[in-house]
C-alpha cells in the first residue's frame, strides 16, 4: 500500500534554520545533542567547552519518541557563565539591536548575587542571524560588549554576539580543511536541508564531530512525519502571511492582515503543536495576545 509522505525524498533532511529544528538539535537528552551543543558553544566563543547544562525555560514537547524539544536553548557553564541561543531565521520589521541588549540584561539579572559585593558570572546573548545586522555589516560575527568612546571595557559581563549567515554563504565551495569552526557550523545550517548539496556538507559533517552528531540527530527528526507537519504548517503560514502583508501595504489594509494574523494564531493554538512563544514568533503577535488567545480557547 503506497502512503504519501511530506517528506520532499527519502533523504530530505528539515530546515535546521527554522526555530523549533534549531532547538531540537542542542536540546535533546542524548550524547549526540550535548556534542553538537558544545562544539557550536567551542566555535562560538573560540574556547573549548567541556561541560555545560541546559536551563528548561518551557516544558518539553510530550512525544517520547520524537526527537524535538519546544525549550529555548539556554545553558549553565560550570564556572556559572549563561548562554542563550537563538535562530532567526528571516529579518522582521523590529528593532533586533535593542532586542539583544535587553534580552542580554534580562539574562545578566539571572547571576546577579545578593549581598554587599557586586558580584555576577559573565552572560552571552548568541543570535545566529539569516540577515545582516545592521544592514551594512559584512562581518562573519560580532562581539558586542560595554565600551567606552576610547574603547575601555567595563567588566565584560554582558555579551551579544551576532552570527551573519548571509556572510558565511558566500564561503560556500571552500576546502573544508581551510574552514573555521565557526564557518563550518554556519554553512551547516544554510545547506543542511539543500539536497544538492549533500556532498559538500557530509564533508563538513566529517570533518567535525559535533556537526556529525547534529545531523545524525536531524537525519533522524526527519524520519518523523509530524516533523515535517509541523515545518510546512509554519512555512505556509509565513508565506500566507508574507503575501498578505505586501497586498496589505499596497492597499492599506494592515488592520485586515492583523486580522489572518490572530486567525492564523487561533488555528496553530488548536492544532497543539507549537508553544505559544513559537506561534508569536511566527505570527508576529505580542506573546501577551497569544497567551490571551490561549486562555479563551481552553
Amino acid at each position: 500500500m503506497n502512503t504519501t509522505t511530506l517528506r520532499p525524498s527519502p533523504t530530505a533532511l528539515l530546515n535546521p534554520r527554522l526555530d523549533v529544528n534549531f532547538k531540537a538539535i542542542f536540546t535533546q537528552e542524548t550524547k549526540e545533542s550535548d556534542e553538537a551543543l558544545l562544539s557550536f558553544l567551542s566555535s562560538v566563543l573560540g574556547r573549548k567547552i567541556k561541560n555545560v547544562q541546559l536551563t528548561n525555560n518551557e516544558p518539553p514537547v510530550d512525544f517520547p519518541t520524537q526527537l524535538q524539544m519546544s525549550f529555548d536553548v539556554a545553558v549553565t557553564f560550570e564556572d556559572g557563565e549563561k548562554a542563550a541561543i537563538e535562530m532567526q531565521g528571516r529579518d522582521r520589521e523590529y528593532n533586533f539591536e535593542v532586542r539583544s541588549e535587553i534580552q542580554v540584561a534580562r539574562l545578566l539579572n539571572t547571576t546577579a548575587k545578593k549581598g554587599e559585593n557586586w558580584s555576577a558570572d559573565k552572560v552571552y546573548q548568541i543570535s545566529v542571524l539569516n540577515f545582516h545586522l545592521p544592514k551594512d555589516d559584512k562581518r562573519e560575527m560580532s562581539w558586542y560588549t560595554m565600551k567606552s568612546q576610547y574603547g575601555h571595557e567595563l567588566a565584560g559581563y554582558l555579551n551579544v554576539i551576532h552570527i551573519d549567515l548571509i556572510e558565511i554563504k558566500k564561503l560556500l565551495g571552500t576546502p573544508v580543511d581551510q574552514l573555521t569552526p565557526l564557518q563550518k557550523w554556519g554553512l551547516y545550517f544554510s545547506y543542511a536541508d539543500d539536497e544538492s548539496k549533500v556532498d559538500y556538507i557530509n564533508q563538513i559533517a566529517e570533518s567535525e564531530v559535533g556537526i556529525m552528531e547534529a545531523n545524525r540527530l536531524i537525519g533522524r527528526m526527519s524520519e518523523e512525519e509530524s516533523n515535517w507537519f509541523r515545518q510546512n504548517s509554519i512555512d505556509t503560514f509565513i508565506r500566507d502571511r508574507n503575501t498578505e502583508m505586501e497586498n496589505a501595504t499596497k492597499k492599506g489594509l494592515e488592520q485586515g492582515a492583523r486580522q489572518k494574523a490572530i486567525e492564523a494564531a487561533t488555528n496553530l493554538l488548536k492544532m497543539n503543536v507549537l508553544t505559544a512563544d513559537q506561534i508569536a514568533q511566527a505570527t508576529e503577535l505580542p506573546l501577551e495576545e497569544v497567551l490571551e488567545l490561549e486562555r479563551k480557547i481552553k
